[in-house]
């Protein structure tokens, strides 16, 4: 089973069920096991705030991603749970930056909202871009 918790903040209309089934299917054909994501939307301040405080950076970003293991770096691999839940981490996106690239491509932003949580899911699994 996939579990995708969700979180936003209550003033950023967003379809949850969208986003969700979309999380759930990319996450189901990179997993064969019982796995769990959490998916939060945020303002920028409060995407500010998170880039200060773990990447020293005092901007706003589209995206965040917060691991709980990182496949990338060796002897870190996935940790096996005893309840066999795979729970690979949080990603943040920020509500302001996804509609304002989504004004850009002439998108949705539910679905540019998909978009950036299918790039920090990537982010999860240890697939980085260079800064």
């Amino acid at each position: 089973m996939i579990t995708i918790l969700f979180q936003t903040e209550s003033h950023f209309p967003v379809d949850r069920k969208k986003i969700k089934t979309a999380l759930s299917q990319a996450l189901s054909q990179k997993v064969k096991s019982d796995a769990e994501v959490s998916v939060t939307i945020v303002g920028d301040r409060r995407m500010r705030e998170l880039n200060r405080r773990y990447r020293q950076l005092d901007d706003t970003t589209d995206v965040l991603s917060f691991g709980l293991n990182d496949p990338t770096i060796k002897g870190m691999p996935f940790v096996d749970n005893p309840d066999g839940v795979m729970r690979f981490g949080d990603i943040v996106v920020s509500y302001p930056q996804a509609v304002s690239q989504a004004v850009d491509e002439n998108k949705m932003v539910d679905d540019k909202i998909i978009e950036l949580t299918l790039h920090g899911l990537d982010h999860l699994f240890g697939l980085h871009h260079p800064e």
